[in-house]
């Protein structure tokens, strides 16, 4: 069993970096995965971005199955199509216990690497395609709080600056996965 890595919390100014292209899949990115699937899973999450454990690269873990049993990751991840749109609730493991309706592409498309640097496509709608969407917006510096207004985007941002002065983590709403 790997060790878990620490997962960010916004505001933390580090989730504003932009993630770096991956330049050669080897093991230290197979590694890589590795640990930010048992982190996603022991969150538990369905998503999680490499720039959220504090690694600028574009690499995104996901698995959006009830059972855990379908994971996926997508190497220096592009969309390059997008159609219909759909409000669904987010949640994010950077932004603990809030969950608020956010408005994306209802199908996109996407191309990436896979653990073994083995270029692909995939269509995506539904859940998948908004846990993309999400993670995608992490590798560029952003979170689904910028999708909010700004009166609640600051009103999550005091409510988790006070937890974090507190010390104790705003724990997860327990009936959803996190994104």
């Amino acid at each position: 069993m790997m060790s878990t890595l620490e997962i960010l919390t916004f505001p933390d100014p580090r989730l504003r970096n932009r993630a770096k292209p991956v330049a050669v899949v080897d093991n230290r990115v197979r590694d890589t995965l590795d640990a930010m699937f048992e982190t996603m899973y022991q969150a538990p999450g369905i998503g999680l971005a490499a720039i959220q454990v504090d690694i600028p690269l574009r690499i995104v873990v996901m698995d959006i199955s009830e059972r855990q049993d379908s994971p996926l990751c997508l190497i220096n991840p592009e969309l390059f199509a997008h159609r219909g749109q759909q409000e669904m609730k987010e949640g994010c493991l950077s932004v603990p216990g809030f969950f608020e309706e956010v408005s994306r592409a209802e199908a996109i498309g996407v191309r990436a690497l896979n653990r073994d640097g083995a270029s692909f496509e995939l269509e995506a709608e539904g859940l998948l395609a908004v846990c993309i969407q999400h993670e995608v917006d992490h590798l560029d510096g952003k979170l689904f709080v910028d999708h909010l207004s700004s009166l609640k985007r600051q009103r999550i941002r005091k409510k988790l600056e006070k937890d974090q002065r507190q010390q104790r983590p705003r724990p997860a709403a327990p009936e959803r996965r996190a994104i």
